[in-house]
């Protein structure tokens, strides 16, 4: 296929609301490019959004500071949470005095110890696994608001990831954050900082994140390829599978967040046999490459009569190539924009692909 240029459009399509999306130390965020994905898409001509892969719901944020009437989509049930908290909320925040009851423990409570007992030595010391215990317990029988209780897990979930070596969940390795050595890397000052203190200030951040942008935007948690259909623009950005078949799999990465969710049945779904305590494995096609570009062909199909605008990486399954055949066959118009970057844990620099198919 030849592909097409982007054309030139007149620049004056300003987003109507500038709120701050919160910070984020989630893998794949796409926090700082939301502005250069803005720049290539707002000349086109759309009012409903539908974002399939959601993540952190930065994205999504975007387009609801863009006036548009977003429906935010994840399947895993703690990034719904993080949508539900931004995206759908657009009026609840939290004040400080409520923060201050979530944050006060009562020796006349019996709090439950779940994480004490099953993720002793793994992620977090004794005393913060203490914490944790208590304040998602409080989160969950102090506040009656749902959108509240999403902003104070959005915080909840941001403190865990911050106090992570490389933000994450993939192992046990909690000796890194503890050992009295010489480090080249990482942030122990934030390692060390208390719970109490990020939770507070991502809890700022996500009050901030909260306006009305006039539209009943919503969540939904489904399978991306069983969204509903019929939105003048699909934003698809799918965990990255590179080149060598090695996937992202955000369930895995970040299954102590998604343990969080379901704290009360949390012990059905562990894998025991892991030293990490992660929840048992499910397939997914976006993880194998021999199931993700049909996974791709069926995504594009189901949404062929939107305009579509894919986010990948240049060096991952399908190929950039790949992707622009696929598009062409269902598009008329195909246009691709690059955005060089250095990506953490990455040994060279990719470029981020923005296709957009009309």
């Amino acid at each position: 296929m030849q592909l097409q240029q982007l054309p030139l459009f007149p620049t004056n399509n300003v987003r109507p609301f500038n709120y701050p999306f919160p910070t984020t130390r989630y893998q794949g965020s796409k926090r700082k490019l939301v502005n250069w994905i803005w720049e290539q898409v707002r000349h086109l001509e759309f009012t409903t959004v539908l974002d399939v892969f959601g993540g952190t719901g930065a994205v999504s944020h975007m387009f609801k500071n863009a006036g548009k009437h977003v429906t935010y989509n994840d399947v895993l049930a703690f990034n719904c949470e993080i949508g539900r908290a931004l995206i759908e909320n657009s009026t609840v925040t939290l004040t400080q005095e409520e923060v201050d009851q979530l944050l006060t423990f009562s020796d006349d409570i019996d709090y439950p110890d779940f994480i004490q007992k099953h993720f002793a030595g793994i992620y977090f010391t004794d005393e913060e696994n203490a914490w944790l215990d208590r304040v998602n317990y409080h989160i969950t029988h102090m506040l009656d608001n749902r959108y509240k209780r999403a902003l104070a897990r959005f915080a909840l979930f941001q403190a865990c990831i911050i106090k992570r070596p490389y933000n994450l969940f993939h192992r046990a390795n909690l000796y890194m954050r503890t050992a009295d050595v010489n480090r080249s890397f990482g942030n122990k000052r934030t390692w060390d900082t208390p719970f109490e203190t990020h939770f507070r200030q991502f809890v700022t951040e996500a009050n901030a994140a909260v306006f009305d942008n006039g539209y009943a935007n919503e969540v939904l948690q489904c399978d991306a390829l069983v969204t509903p259909v019929g939105y003048d623009l699909v934003y698809i950005d799918p965990p990255y599978l590179n080149k060598k078949g090695v996937g992202v799999d955000y369930r895995d990465f970040y299954h102590f967040l998604e343990g969080l969710m379901m704290y009360d049945h949390w012990g059905k779904h562990i894998d025991y046999g892991s030293k990490h305590r992660r929840l048992k494995p499910q397939s997914s096609p976006w993880h194998n490459a021999a199931t993700i570009c049909d996974a791709f062909e069926q995504l594009v199909q189901r949404h062929r009569n939107s305009i579509l605008v894919v986010s990948y990486r240049d060096d991952g399954i399908p190929t950039r190539e790949a992707l622009l055949d696929l598009l062409s066959r269902y598009k008329k118009h195909v246009y691709e924009v690059t955005h060089k970057k250095q990506y953490a844990l990455a040994h060279r620099k990719s470029a981020e692909l923005l296709l957009i198919a009309l």
